[in-house]
């Protein structure tokens, strides 16, 4: 279960950096995850490199694929960015489906390394996610407080004013999709070796889709504390859902939850808080 919610501030975390600071919604979560996930199932099958390794590979090959998509989303805005994105990810899913040599479409056992450092292989994994997690805290909240969150902000508020006023937008975007997809690939590619198995459905599962964007609009996408707010509160809840009830229940508990957050606090736990302490 901490492994899962710590994989998860990692994904809301990079999700927040496209969506909350630039205003670019993104649908296509799954994608860049997956990505990660595959490009390690692709090395582990080919060199077994340490896991280090996989990681920082996963997080380029999505990096990668997130500039892409900022350059071929130049002029793509609002819903129309978002149905890209989405698209995206239907496309690649198509593509690992079809390719056998990844496991297609019945999907590939993965064998965990022997000897992990320390301890037992999950141990050490749910470790590595705790770097990661922090890893990707840290690097939210220095864009946050740079000059570069300033002028993500300006980007999300009005794209052409802050255009108008010299901000470069275009670079602006190119660096978010960029950092939110390394990231999301970061957090994708320790997944074979946590699961074991890895198939399609479960690296391109619609739940990382919702959560991404629910976990930040739950905690508040304007501060990078907003995610791991969201992150932890909505994981919990899974997590405990999953346990308790029926892990059937986790889309439907977001749902609740982010509509009751959206009619009663729009901007978050942190805009909510704001707001008492402004009274």
């Amino acid at each position: 279960a901490g492994y899962v919610i710590l994989q998860y501030v990692v994904i809301a975390t990079a999700w927040n950096i496209l969506g909350g600071y630039a205003g670019y919604v993104n649908f296509g979560t799954p994608a860049f995850f997956a990505l990660g996930a595959y490009t390690a199932v692709f090395l582990v099958q080919t060199a077994r490199p340490p896991l280090p390794v996989l990681i920082l590979a996963g997080g380029l090959v999505s990096a990668l694929l997130g500039l892409g998509i900022g350059y071929l989303t130049l002029r793509l805005r609002g819903v129309f960015f978002s149905i890209a994105t989405l698209a995206l990810s239907i496309v690649l899913q198509t593509v690992i489906i079809n390719w056998e040599f990844v496991g297609g479409s019945r999907g590939l056992s993965v064998i965990r390394p022997s000897g992990p450092p320390f301890g037992n292989y999950v141990t050490f994994l749910f470790t590595v996610m705790v770097g990661l997690a922090v890893g990707a805290v840290l690097v939210a909240r220095f864009i946050e407080r740079s000059w570069i969150g300033r002028g993500l902000a300006a980007l999300r508020d009005n794209e052409e004013a802050a255009e108008c006023m010299g901000v470069p937008t275009l670079r602006l975007k190119l660096f978010a999709t960029t950092v939110s997809g390394f990231l999301l690939g970061v957090a994708g590619a320790p997944f074979p070796y946590y699961v074991t198995f890895v198939e399609p459905n479960s690296a391109f599962a619609i739940d990382y889709a919702v959560n991404a964007l629910a976990m930040p609009m739950i905690g508040g996408t304007t501060s990078w504390v907003g995610p791991v707010i969201g992150a932890v509160l909505l994981g919990s809840a899974q997590q405990l859902a999953t346990v308790t009830i029926s892990s059937e229940m986790n889309l439907f508990i977001v749902g609740v939850v982010l509509v009751a957050f959206v009619v009663l606090a729009p901007e978050g736990i942190l805009g909510l808080v704001r707001r008492l302490r402004g009274r």
